[in-house]
């Protein structure tokens, strides 16, 4: 019997100019529809599977269902058993993957190196085999990708729902969702979807509990897996399913796997799931406001109008030209006008698809104080806006620079990582749109007065509900259900309704006079050429085309991507900067008033891809302006005119101010692996401070001290200039005359730059420092466990610290989380300091940071006896992982520019560290990395040294399985642990590493007569 063949649908996709990629969409027999990407330079082959079906289609007694399936697809199939059986292939080819869940989608994807060989670099290949110490595997001369996919596959065809694992896996669940429940992010989302309608599955708790999944179904007698099966049965389906597969591999090739390997999964001819006539809201939830107590302080208000569903509407996108209008930023804006009068902080508009046939429109506004009290009025312009654009037949002038802008940026799209691209586009098969614009469905085609008008029917007095939400309302008598977000829900009140119809009923001759339609945009870029030349190998370093005692102006044009972008990083060095915490809040605060007083003007750049950026930093001040390089000059010369020339406005400082405040404050209250990085790096950098300190020192800071401040750190510095892209020398040369001349500033000697240094943790030391968490709600404890190593310019300990994190990075996260299930947030590897490197673990978790530690302490001790029995194999096959990820190619422009601009603010300007690492790696012996792990790793070495930061939660309910305990938890063979109570005395006592230190002498990377 022949296998029937796939139907072929289209090879001629739309692409990008400088796309080299080809394409096929197939449909197998099973009526699985798949995108083949070939690659031939891709070192990183990927794939992902779109299941229609989400957390919409959960049983109303199972909340959580689909999303507790996405986690138990990955743990073993019938062909593959071994739960961990994917993840471990896929690390042995530095490879990873993921999945998530939304409403009406299940996303699948992985990445795993395009080739089963190591030492690529720029093209060229080193011999194969073992000759260089990274043997082949055995893989029948197919790449990795054909072992993942086949894996991947068995997903969609045999998942063995193991019960052992199951409750692991809703453990899991569970402790993801304890990881968002105090996430204004999510409890504002789920506020929204409680209170919708019920009939309506928007209405679901969509991530699931042990509440949902395990406790409530056990008391109904439900046989959990049964209905994990049944769900899967009931909603997987070949034709529901939407795959994109990225390899070096020809198309035919790749299409002769997809076909033998996807061939196995069932096709149940299932329809799109849909859930049309039932309303997301019911009538009587319009005109309604709903005042909410977020956990950060924030303040905004938000208004949702149900909205026309656009998916088939792919070609007008009537959304764009109105989220284009409320959206805007210039010039008789709406947020022009609301942030004028000190109410505002930040507008954005938008849809929000919710599923087939529903859909928002947003605006949400984030407020001052004084707009808080105001948000009335703020509504009421909104609707005043609304009516002047709706009285206006729509514009085609508009919506041709909206199309312009986006045929710009699709045709000189960059590639995205690997996996990303794969995700999104296997998402992107699921609407309905032409194959041909699966990668061009950002495209404005067509012109469509009439659906605009029709979109804009929607925004009606009586079709919005509004949200304000501030930590500011304390009446409020209602809890949700799954996070417990305080809240309530009354009318709109009579007075303020009649002020949005009137405001809907204004004209020309009633209408504020400050609100306008915005004016044509002169950033948009006319000049895109590229001039493009052969070269045999892209240059890896970028040259010194300056150097004196006051500016050093690197330079590399693009000889890789040929783009028409580029990107001038400036750097005014100057200690002042980060001499005390005082002078940084100062520092930060003036970024953020310059930032301000732009934003008229610079939104028009952003619209037309041109960007800048301004902070303060270790060294100074850090300005960036990227993009399109047409207009980049006239940017660069308003930023550093308007950094000079600032005059700081009372009123806008003290909205700043009060915003940074906010920030010091919000900044305790984010997830617990978010903060612990702080106080690592706090303990461990020779100057530094915390956020409490600098709250302290904001509250004392007035507009005079920063009037006074700024002018002397433009008065006297270093200036340090990278020019990477779409420029020539004279260009580069002319841009840094410009920033000189503006600035006019006396040189900063060398004597009085800042020497970055890092306390060196001595051997032998177990030190603990713990911290109790701010947020009384959290329930979550965090611990970072850092061994020190060395200095960072060590390129053998780099390499060995490398490897050793590749080889616990998949074992570490199987056992911590997979198999003791002991928190959502498992992470190791490297850490990196300013001078001195290390390895770390970082839980977050309901245990105790105590219990956390004796289980990092035990995953390590018995990863030493693993490391004595690996086999040469695998050991070979982790040091190609390493060699494949430290060569791996840079993707775009700016991955370059990210590679340059880290080696020069590092100081070490060596700009080919990947390839040093990947050679030392390539030398590496086990022996060499045993006797590493028993110096510096192993819990019971005399010579290793440690500082673990501990977390606490207030509200921790001490969860501690039956073996072990906390009294037990820091003696298997470890030093007592002291206790770190005073951080300066900690670091007073302990010497420092020596300052960073250049590979090169930068006289050898000078080349002051480059032609370009």
């Amino acid at each position: 019997m022949t296998m029937r063949t796939a139907e072929r649908l289209t090879e001629g996709l739309e692409k990008p100019s400088l796309d080299d990629r080809s394409y096929r969409v197939i449909q197998l027999p099973n009526k699985l529809e798949a995108l083949l990407v070939h690659d031939a330079e891709t070192d990183k082959a990927a794939a992902a599977m779109d299941v229609n079906v989400g957390s919409f289609s959960d049983p109303e007694d199972l909340q959580g269902l689909a999303h507790g399936l996405e986690h138990m697809l990955f743990m073993g199939t019938e062909k593959y058993p071994v739960e961990n059986a994917y993840n471990q292939y896929l690390a042995s080819h530095s490879g990873s993957s993921n999945a998530y869940t939304a409403g009406t989608e299940t996303n699948y994807f992985f990445e795993v190196s395009a080739t089963g060989t190591s030492g690529e670099s720029s093209g060229q290949a080193t011999p194969n085999g073992t000759a260089n110490g990274t043997a082949e595997p055995k893989t029948d001369g197919r790449s990795p990708l054909y072992g993942a996919l086949d894996r991947f596959a068995q997903f969609f065809i045999s998942p063995l729902f193991l019960e052992n694992t199951l409750d692991r896996e809703m453990r899991a669940v569970d402790s993801e969702n304890k990881k968002n429940l105090q996430s204004d992010l999510w409890r504002l989302m789920q506020l929204n979807k409680s209170l919708s309608n019920p009939d309506h599955p928007y209405n679901h708790f969509s991530t699931g509990n042990l509440q949902t999944l395990k406790e409530e179904p056990q008391k109904r007698g439900v046989e959990i897996r049964n209905e994990f099966m049944k769900f899967y049965e009931k909603h997987y389906s070949a034709n529901r399913m939407k795959l994109v597969v990225l390899g070096r591999e020809s198309l035919d090739e790749l299409e002769k796997w997809v076909s033998e390997l996807f061939a196995g999964v069932s096709n149940k001819d299932l329809p799109q799931n849909r859930w049309d006539g039932i309303p997301i809201w019911l009538p009587d939830d319009m005109s309604k406001q709903i005042f909410a107590k977020p956990v950060m302080d924030s303040r905004s208000v938000d208004i949702y109008f149900p909205f026309l569903d656009e998916e088939k509407l792919y070609e007008s996108q009537p959304s764009r030209y109105i989220s284009h209008l409320i959206g805007h930023e210039g010039p008789g804006s709406i947020l022009a006008y609301i942030k004028a009068k000190g109410w505002a902080n930040g507008l954005s508009a938008g849809v929000m698809p919710v599923c087939p046939g529903a859909a928002f429109f947003t605006v949400s506004v984030r407020l001052t104080q004084e707009g808080l009290q105001q948000y009335q009025q703020v509504v009421k312009v909104i609707f005043e806006y609304i009516a002047m654009i709706k009285e206006r037949e729509p514009e085609e002038w508009i919506f041709e620079e909206m199309k312009n802008l986006a045929e710009v940026e699709f045709k000189f799209k960059q590639k995205s990582p690997a996996s990303r691209f794969t995700s999104r586009l296997s998402s992107v098969m699921q609407k309905p749109l032409p194959r041909e614009w699966l990668l061009s469905g950002s495209l404005l085609r067509k012109f469509d007065p009439e659906g605009i008008k029709k979109a804009f029917s929607y925004l009606r007095e009586d079709n919005f509900k509004l949200i304000v939400v501030a930590q500011d309302y304390t009446e409020l008598n209602t809890k949700e259900k799954w996070y417990g977000t305080e809240y309530k829900v009354e009318d709109v009140p009579k007075d303020f309704m009649e002020g949005i119809q009137k405001a809907l009923k204004t004209n020309p001759e009633t209408r504020l006079p400050e609100l306008h339609m915005p004016h044509k945009n002169e950033f948009v870029p006319t000049r895109l050429s590229v001039e493009k030349k052969d070269v045999p190998e892209p240059v890896k370093t970028p040259k010194l085309i300056r150097h004196d005692d006051h500016v050093r102006l690197w330079f590399k044009k693009d000889d890789r991507f040929w783009v028409p972008k580029a990107t001038v990083l400036v750097t005014l060095r100057n200690p002042l900067v980060w001499a005390t915490p005082a002078n940084l809040v100062k520092s930060k605060l003036y970024c953020e008033l310059v930032r301000d007083a732009l934003v008229e003007y610079s939104y028009d750049a952003e619209l037309a891809g041109l960007d800048y950026n301004l902070s303060a930093s270790i060294f100074g001040l850090d300005v960036s302006v990227g993009g399109y390089n047409d207009k980049m000059a006239v940017l660069l010369e308003k930023v550093f005119t308007s950094m000079r020339d600032l005059v700081i406005n009372p009123d806008r400082f003290r909205i700043i101010k009060e915003r940074l405040t906010r920030g010091y404050k919000n900044a305790e209250y984010q997830q617990p692996y978010y903060q612990v990085g702080d106080y690592t790096r706090y303990l461990t950098a020779e100057r530094g401070w915390l956020n409490e300190q600098y709250a302290a020192e904001l509250e004392h800071v007035e507009a005079e001290d920063v009037k006074a401040f700024f002018p002397q750190i433009l008065r006297q510095n270093h200036i340090e200039v990278l020019a990477h892209g779409n420029i020539y020398k004279e260009d580069a040369l002319r841009m840094t005359d410009t920033v000189e001349s503006i600035l006019n500033s006396r040189t900063l000697p060398q004597s009085q730059w800042y020497v970055r240094r890092n306390v060196i943790i001595p051997p032998g030391s177990n030190f603990v420092y713990e911290r109790p968490l701010k947020d009384p709600a959290n329930v979550n404890h965090c611990i970072e466990y850092y061994l020190f190593l060395g200095n960072i310019d060590d390129e053998i300990l780099r390499s060995k610290l490398l490897l050793f994190a590749q080889m616990t990075d998949e074992p570490a996260f199987d056992q911590l989380r997979s198999k003791e299930q002991l928190g959502y947030v498992v992470w190791s590897g490297a850490r990196y300091s300013a001078t001195t490197i290390g390895y770390r673990v970082i839980i977050q978790s309901e245990r105790t940071a105590q219990y956390l530690e004796s289980r990092i302490d035990s995953f390590l001790t018995n990863f030493g006896k693993t490391l004595e029995t690996m086999s040469e194999d695998e050991f070979e096959g982790h040091k190609r992982s390493v060699i494949n990820k430290r060569l791996e190619k840079l993707k775009n422009l700016g991955s370059e520019t990210s590679r340059f601009w880290t080696h020069i603010g590092s100081e070490d300007y060596d700009f080919v560290q990947n390839e040093t690492d990947a050679a030392r790696v390539r030398a590496l012996t086990k022996s060499e990395i045993l006797d590493f792990y028993k110096e510096k790793i192993d819990p019971a070495s005399p010579t290793r040294g440690k500082l673990a930061i501990h977390l606490k939660a207030q509200n921790g309910v001490p969860a501690e399985p039956k073996e072990g305990s906390e009294e037990t938890a820091l003696t298997n063979g470890t030093k007592a642990a002291t206790y770190v109570t005073n951080v300066t005395d900690f670091k007073a006592r302990l010497a420092v590493s020596t300052g960073p230190r250049s590979v090169v002498d930068l006289s050898e990377l000078e080349d002051f007569d480059a032609k370009l």
